[in-house]
């Protein structure tokens, strides 16, 4: 029974965590029309890493700083400022709920990339999961590419960057606390973020001219950085109670939120066409999660 508890514990801290992510979308979506989204994802990191930064000297002292594996927190950080980028510039072009369900593809590519740099077998159930998937894209995209172009591929980009974080994390699970993990992430991101919104300002790349934004706009991106933090913390708290591979459904409430509030606060109402597309999607990442738990149950001996 106390078993079944702590598991029941993991999968409502899960729960909640995965909730907030998409709430912390909805006041990104919020303000992108006043505030460039690349601008958005990186303030969002700078206060991220510094509260963090306090946190972790106030609970770990200097020795919270040490970080195995320089070349994976570097993959981590890009991915994670990469996918956050790329989303919420997705947001100020597309409806909440079309950019979710495509982001949901993620899983397939944390398979696909893990097998690439960390050399774990590529199964069956890989290959139909990522066909499936794909066709799952080509339906929610196929209205989306027609109205706003190559942007509606923001999500893809997204759901690439998320992978490498995942991949990451892999490599270096179990190897510092998860305080150190969510600042090294940070941290990362905050320093590919700001350079790139700086030289796009100057004109030196291509992006937007970044103004002194509004107050208001400071504070979501605190309310955003914050809600991020606690969700990563809750679905931290959920792996260590309930483990990753039985809380990974718990990731699709995300697009069941989103679709919600895109209807109830948006008016974004997604055609028949991508709600089978995204249905797809799904299917296809519980199938690849399904058939990843059969072939780690151990097999019995006649």
């Amino acid at each position: 029974m106390p078993v079944l508890r702590e598991e029941t514990a993991g999968l409502l801290f899960a729960l909640a965590g995965f909730a907030l992510f998409s709430v912390g979308d909805v006041f990104v979506k919020s303000i992108v029309d006043e505030w460039p989204a690349p601008a958005i994802a990186a303030l969002r990191y700078v206060l991220g890493a510094l509260v963090l930064m306090i946190a972790l000297l106030a609970f770990e002292g200097r020795r919270g700083f040490v970080l195995p594996g320089a070349g994976w927190q570097i993959l981590r950080g890009v991915g994670v400022g990469i996918s956050s980028m790329a989303f919420f510039s997705a947001l100020q072009v597309m409806p909440l709920a079309t950019a979710t369900s495509i982001a949901f593809t993620s899983p397939i590519m944390t398979a696909l990339l893990a097998a690439v740099l960390l050399r774990e077998p590529m199964r069956w159930a890989t290959w139909i999961a990522s066909f499936a998937a794909f066709g799952g894209v080509l339906l929610v995209l196929k209205p989306s590419i027609s109205t706003i172009g190559l942007a509606a591929l923001l999500p893809l980009l997204a759901a690439f960057g998320m992978a490498m974080l995942l991949v990451g994390n892999r490599a270096v699970a179990g190897r510092a606390s998860a305080l150190s993990m969510q600042f090294s992430v940070a941290l990362t991101a905050m320093l590919v973020l700001g350079p790139i919104v700086a030289l796009g300002h100057l004109g030196v790349i291509p992006g937007p001219n970044v103004a002194v934004p509004h107050w208001s706009v400071v504070a979501t991106c605190a309310v955003i950085a914050v809600l991020a933090s606690c969700a990563h913390m809750l679905v931290y708290l959920g792996t260590t109670r309930a483990g990753a591979a039985t809380i990974a459904p718990m990731a699709y409430v995300q697009l069941l939120i989103a679709g919600l509030f895109g209807w109830l606060l948006f008016g974004e109402r997604p055609d028949a066409t991508a709600l089978v597309g995204a249905a797809i999607i799904v299917a296809a990442g519980l199938y690849l999660w399904r058939s990843g738990r059969v072939a780690d149950e151990p097999q019995g001996t006649d």
